[in-house]
């Protein structure tokens, strides 16, 4: 009986009201994410904001200091929701990998286990903004991965502009959920800004009044506590948030900057500085590749090494090898792969593959592999299309 894809799924996701939220393995770190916003704020609404309510008696300033701190603080909890329990740009795994093609002689094949099998090239070469970029093969997820995708090793997926994964909010950052990290790490940042300008307007007051400095801390030790909380804390996400902006503006991800910082490469992502923030602020947000609440379909959960075996029950070896073949065509010069499983991605702007054609594709066109699942269609049909043939003999 076929089940939603998200009680099947193979990553380290959790999913909360039937596949709707999307959380990474991790994502009971959200809690101390939440306390670390949510209780330096309870504590300048009690002892600051409504002190500050009195100190503003014929104006409305100071009920307006106690609503901006909630209405700040719930817009960046709600940063923090979408940032986290949204789909971060996961790339589908195949359903059907070319594998286990038994009895094919050539050297496109390994011998495993006393048996030859059918492997994957290792890396593809494709063009972006016309510039050649490798692609690598991942082992895990069954497909070429889109450039600027890379291999999660905490959530085990395949995440399209992967940036990194983020323990505090509990999930990767990558594709459909950077605009609302980048959000929800400044407005954290303004916010730290906004409660020690407030406090520190209040111990003026109480400065004022009292004539020292000390008579004051005694009377709110609360506000230089939340002053102190909010001058370390401003160093981290103020820091963060330059750091992004410095991304953004190089059209660079993180993961990107630290692999190959040492590396002299050409940027084929890079548009110019206001093109660059126009992509990540201004471009629509697309919709997620993976219904993780539909069903699967009982065709792409049966195993494909039995499928791709029972279609070849009768044929002769001369049939065999023109299909093998066919699909070789359709997997573009299938060559030679090491067995040891690697999750890194390889992107070489520079070198090109001597051994297949470079093929033009866009960086969207190639987004989820799309050769490969033309190639696996194809091969189906194709090979549909031969036993019924064979049945009518």
């Amino acid at each position: 009986m076929a089940q939603p894809v998200y009680k099947v799924w193979k990553g380290r996701n959790k999913f909360l009201l039937n596949g709707r939220l999307v959380f990474g393995p991790d994502a009971s770190s959200l809690i101390v994410t939440l306390l670390l916003i949510l209780v330096p704020v309870v504590i300048f609404c009690a002892f600051v904001a409504r002190n500050l309510i009195h100190e503003f008696p014929t104006e409305n300033a100071g009920y307006a200091v106690f609503v901006a701190a909630v209405v700040f603080t719930v817009y960046v909890l709600l940063l923090l929701l979408l940032t986290s329990a949204c789909d971060p740009g996961i790339v589908p795994r195949s359903p059907h990998p070319l594998e286990d093609l038994s009895g094919y002689d050539s050297s496109a094949s390994v011998e495993v286990g006393g048996r030859q099998s059918l492997q994957l090239p290792r890396t593809k070469e494709v063009f972006v903004n016309g510039l050649p970029v490798r692609v690598k093969y991942c082992e895990t997820c069954m497909i070429y991965r889109p450039p600027r995708c890379s291999h999660c090793s905490v959530c085990d997926n395949c995440v399209e502009k992967f940036d990194h994964h983020c323990p505090w909010v509990g999930q990767c950052i990558g594709k459909r959920n950077y605009r609302c990290f980048f959000l929800f790490v400044s407005s954290s940042a303004l916010l730290c800004i906004f409660v020690f300008s407030m406090s520190a307007l209040y111990m003026k007051f109480l400065m004022d009044g009292n004539g020292t400095a000390w008579e004051a801390v005694k009377q709110s030790p609360a506000s230089v506590v939340l002053m102190a909380y909010c001058f370390v804390l401003f160093w981290f996400v103020g820091g963060l948030t330059s750091f992004h902006l410095y991304l953004i503006a190089t059209n660079q991800t993180t993961y990107e900057l630290f692999r190959y910082k040492a590396e002299n490469r050409i940027n084929v992502y890079d548009r110019g500085c206001a093109n660059n923030y126009g992509q990540v602020f201004c471009a629509k947000n697309e919709s997620s590749r993976i219904n993780f609440r539909a069903y699967e379909t009982e065709e792409a959960s049966k195993p494909p090494s039995a499928l791709i075996q029972g279609l070849l029950v009768g044929d002769t070896d001369e049939g065999r090898r023109e299909k093998v073949e066919d699909n070789l065509e359709m997997g573009n010069d299938l060559l030679k792969i090491s067995q040891c499983p690697d999750t890194e991605e390889v992107t070489d702007v520079r070198s090109r593959a001597t051994d297949s054609q470079p093929q033009q594709l866009s960086e969207v066109d190639y987004a989820l592999g799309l050769e490969s699942h033309v190639s696996s269609s194809k091969f189906d049909r194709h090979h549909s299309n031969m036993r019924r043939k064979n049945e009518r003999r």
